[in-house]
């Protein structure tokens, strides 16, 4: 490989196109710099196609991916309206986590460093937050997933497990409180760990989770006597007038699903080998893997409904309460392990690394990786994750669509910036520098600010003005829209000053 110097910025610049930060006491003497946040230096970089394939296998292959699908039947689609919706809403959605994730690969950078470019070294503070908050709630949800996976496990293997602490406290067992707290532990062991940890856990997790959801799709296939039932159900909207008023929100939402690693893909992508490598992984995985997925979900739950005629259809899109109801305890222990294995996986990868590294670059000097990664624990109990997985309505239209609006603004604003404005050219050293090109105003670039917050107003004032409701239902598209657009023309009218040189920090 032809590796150019350039030492005029301390940079090494890679034929391939790949870019990496020479040594230098003045970033690592920096208050923007600490390990968890430097760039990765190539000879690091040793995730595949296979890696990142694994991996979005792996984090689809979970249990809010089967409660998207049947949270969709739930409210009344029949089984290909619900399966074109997802595959349009995760085909929609891979186009910004693409664009996201090519400067993670060029630079080695993650998220929040990358957010400094187009926001200000302090103003990335912004969109990594905003980030940080949603994989909080994210991981609260697959904790208190994973905890009733457990708790069924448990169960399965020890009867009296439900009833051995006495009543309900706060409408649960005190049982199932400790299967979750014991759970929330061991996604945090994990992320004391490390990445490559993690990329150990994400290969082999994601085969066993694909072969295991397999045999109980055909079980449940052979239980409902074929797909007679699913093939027949029409749902319940007759026209399409009817349909788009559940069609779109639901699409929005789809893309709202994945909406936050479209942001923090450079997390990741910080780690390939080649933008080949990392786009096929990604291109390849992403869309099919959630369809398939999708579509395991959407037949088991609709073949429950012939299986089990006495559960509620809020029940019925719940898989760990549908796999309770069987009667064999190795089978439930089994299907349990399952969902635990799965939970993991994708909680770490999806709801722990961003949220860690946004903590840490909010206060570079103080928290790592890891207590960052802490943090996100705590705050996703604080956010209450059992009252999110109340029934299907609250979790794909309250929680998936409301958040989009708010990630759809950023994405608009990193994508213009990066690809646009700065036509894929970073200066990678001023990125850690206090006093450097991307110090903007006080360490703010006002402009996306004030993209971000236009792109927010018009994705969320539908809740308040009932007139403008269609605006909410397309959060996401509305967000990224108004805020590339906004972005766009500030920085073209009114430009940033050139900085004449970088200053020590």
């Amino acid at each position: 490989m032809t590796i150019y110097g350039d030492a005029a910025d301390n940079l090494i610049r890679h034929s391939d196109g790949r870019v990496e930060l020479r040594s230098d006491e003045v970033i690592r003497s920096s208050p923007l710099y600490n390990d968890d946040l430097a760039p990765v230096p190539v000879s690091r970089r040793n995730w595949t196609t296979y890696n990142y394939a694994a991996l979005w296998i792996s984090m689809a292959h979970c249990i809010p991916t089967y409660m998207m699908s049947s949270g969709l039947i739930s409210a009344g689609m029949n089984w290909w309206q619900a399966l074109v919706t997802i595959l349009l809403g995760n085909t929609i959605v891979l186009i910004p986590i693409l664009l996201n994730s090519h400067p993670g690969t060029k630079y080695g950078i993650p998220f929040p460093v990358l957010a400094r470019a187009s926001y200000g070294t302090l103003g990335s503070n912004l969109p990594a937050l905003m980030r940080a908050v949603v994989a909080c709630g994210w991981f609260g949800i697959q904790a208190w997933i994973g905890g009733q996976a457990l708790d069924t496990l448990i169960t399965a293997m020890v009867p009296r497990w439900p009833t051995l602490l006495g009543a309900a406290v706060g409408g649960h067992a005190p049982t199932l409180w400790i299967s979750f707290l014991i759970f929330w532990a061991l996604n945090i062991i994990i992320i004391y760990r490390g990445m490559d940890l993690l990329r150990k856990v994400e290969n082999w997790a994601a085969p066993f989770v694909l072969f295991m959801t397999a045999l109980l799709l055909g079980w449940a296939i052979y239980r409902a006597h074929g797909l007679g039932y699913l093939l027949q159900e029409k749902g319940k909207f007759e026209s399409w007038p009817e349909f788009r008023k559940i069609f779109f929100p639901s699409l929005t939402a789809m893309i709202g699903f994945w909406a936050t690693l479209s942001l923090n893909m450079p997390d990741f992508t910080r780690f390939g080998r080649s933008q080949r490598e990392q786009a096929v992984g990604q291109a390849i995985a992403l869309p099919t893997t959630m369809t398939i997925f999708a579509a395991m979900g959407v037949i088991i739950t609709s073949a429950a409904v012939v299986i089990y005629p006495q559960m509620k259809m809020n029940e019925l899109w719940d898989p760990v309460k549908l796999v309770a109801q069987f009667r064999e305890p190795w089978v439930v222990a089994i299907s349990m392990f399952t969902v635990v294995v799965a939970t993991i996986s994708v909680n770490i990868a999806a709801n722990v690394v961003s949220p860690a590294n946004d903590f840490a670059n909010a206060f570079p000097g103080w928290i790592s990786f890891r207590t960052g990664g802490l943090i996100t624990g705590i705050l996703g109990i604080v956010m209450r994750p059992w009252r999110l997985l109340a029934d299907p309505s609250g979790y794909i239209f309250n929680w998936l669509l409301g958040y989009s609006g708010g990630l759809g603004a950023i994405a608009g604003v990193m994508i213009v910036d990066y690809w646009v404005i700065r036509r894929k050219e970073l200066n990678l050293r001023d990125l850690y520098l206090t006093r450097g090109e991307y110090r903007y105003a006080g360490g703010w670039n006002w402009r996306a600010v004030i993209a971000t917050l236009a792109g927010c107003t018009l994705a969320w004032i539908g809740l308040l003005v009932p007139v403008l409701r269609p605006l909410y239902d397309y959060a996401w598209f509305v967000g990224f829209g108004v805020s590339a657009i906004t972005h766009w023309l500030l920085m073209t009218v009114v430009p940033p000053r050139a900085v004449p040189a970088p200053v020590p920090a």
